[in-house]
């Protein structure tokens, strides 16, 4: 259901026209650590690598893959000009989705897809000399929703992430891949009326705070909270755009920001593109009249993580 729902609404249309291609190919890598549900690992290294590199793991949309996601956005391409790394993970279901709705996979180091990936950015860390001050997210659809996993479970191996056409963290909780409802924009919350429940272990969380629900990826964290960057079109009805407004919610209660804006910037990075910033941390780019097939902007994301 969930890739049926998905596939076909993502098309190389979304992704970026590169005009170079990468000067490498992928290099695929096994027994790098933990990883309970097979994701594939697929790794871009420039031929001249900085000597402390950053890394992003760069994820794809549901019916997508690796290669795809390599030739169809230019993250590779900037890295041959930048030296940093690339993971490109291959989702390991059947339909190309990332797990972003078990308990395991929304949980720090309780399995899913999230502990493959990052069990390949922990090995990347120690065996290519990556910084792990500069250790970053993305992706597109699906994975921009495992960027949010990756976000909320996994706060002290990120330092930043930038989602194109998500949702926030923990909408999809439940015990199927496919959430109709958090998909058709009806888990529309405040950040008091979240309710979480884990249905592998048949617990039910109490009403939490939207803030609350990304806490609890990690319990206990107290440390440093990736920076966060949301995308989404006006017309995305395949994950709908009510979910912007929840990510807000949701980020915001995160880092203590006002739902209010500080600043809002039109035509930006795009015309009919408004950018919404709500502290140094946390900001969200509305574009105007696109649907769930919203380009991709690396260059803006590379300027977000600062690379």
């Amino acid at each position: 259901m969930f890739a049926r729902s998905l596939l076909g609404f993502v098309t190389v249309a979304a992704l970026a026209i590169v005009s170079n291609a990468a000067a490498n190919q992928l290099q695929q890598l096994f027994n790098f650590g933990s990883n309970p549900t097979n994701v594939g690992i697929y790794l871009y290294r420039p031929t001249n690598v900085a000597a402390s590199p950053a890394l992003i793991v760069a994820m794809h949309y549901c019916g997508g893959t690796a290669q795809a996601y390599f030739t169809g956005t230019q993250y590779a391409n900037l890295a041959d000009q930048r030296g940093f790394l690339v993971i490109y993970p291959d989702a390991p279901d059947s339909g190309n989705c990332w797990d972003v709705h078990s308990n395991a996979t929304l949980t720090h180091n309780a399995g899913g897809d999230s502990l493959g990936i990052v069990s390949a950015v922990r090995y990347a860390i120690s065996t290519y000399n990556v910084d792990p001050n500069r250790v970053f997210a993305t992706g597109l659809s699906s994975g921009a929703m495992m960027t949010n996993v990756l976000a909320g479970a996994y706060p002290d191996v990120f330092k930043a992430c930038s989602a194109f056409a998500g949702v926030p963290y923990g909408c999809f909780a439940g015990p199927d891949m496919w959430n109709s409802a958090c998909a058709s924009g009806t888990l529309s919350k405040t950040a008091q009326q979240w309710v979480r429940l884990r249905v592998e272990y048949r617990l039910s969380w109490l009403t939490v705070h939207q803030g609350d629900l990304v806490r609890s990826g990690y319990p206990g964290y107290s440390g440093a909270r990736p920076k966060m960057q949301i995308w989404q079109g006006t017309l995305d009805t395949t994950l709908n755009y009510n979910n912007f407004a929840e990510g807000i919610k949701q980020w915001t209660n995160v880092f203590g920001y006002s739902t209010n804006p500080t600043s809002v910037t039109s035509n930006s990075p795009l015309p009919n593109w408004t950018r919404s910033v709500y502290g140094p941390n946390f900001q969200a780019i509305s574009a105007a009249g696109v649907d769930h097939n919203i380009p991709t902007q690396e260059n803006d994301v590379l300027a977000w993580f600062g690379l």
